[in-house]
């Protein structure tokens, strides 16, 4: 899994279009946990806040932490951890290294607030998915040009 996938994953624990949240349900949060190969940690809801406020989610900004050490094998120094607190900041921070970090972002549709990865040439994309939120909201402008254009030749 990559560290893109792992961090969006992540923050679409929670479903807001849905009011669900994989972390309220120890069995499904542990199912999450195990498909992903990690183990549990402490404070996974505060990093995942904290995460989702610095990538745009409209929340009360909050620090996190978590352990992670940084490990030589070989020639080759690698950031290690061992939970899932420490996994999800780890591929953040390659994320951040690498210049990826502005890539991942939150669906600004107050009814959905879904992560995703912008894989545009340009780092440019907004919507979750055009097709459904950026469609949406494409309707809603249109709809409210179209309304306040009526109004104005009433108005006249």
């Amino acid at each position: 899994m990559s560290d893109a996938d792992l961090v969006v994953d992540f923050l679409n624990t929670v479903d807001h279009d849905a009011r669900t949240d994989v972390l309220d349900d120890p069995g499904t949060w542990e199912a999450w946990l195990a498909t992903r190969e990690l183990a549990d940690g402490p404070d996974a809801r505060a990093v995942r806040t904290a995460l989702r406020a610095a990538v745009g989610d409209p929340v009360a900004p909050t620090a996190a932490s978590a352990t992670v050490t940084v490990e030589l094998a070989g020639d080759t120094p690698r950031l290690v951890a061992t939970d899932v607190t420490g996994a999800v900041l780890a591929a953040a921070a390659r994320l951040a290294v690498r210049g990826e970090w502005k890539r991942v972002k939150i669906c600004p549709a107050d009814d959905c607030r879904w992560a995703f990865y912008d894989h545009s040439r340009n780092h440019s994309r907004t919507w979750c998915s055009m097709q459904v939120c950026g469609n949406r909201e494409k309707a809603r402008t249109w709809r409210r040009r179209s309304e306040d254009q009526l109004r104005d030749r009433v108005d006249q």
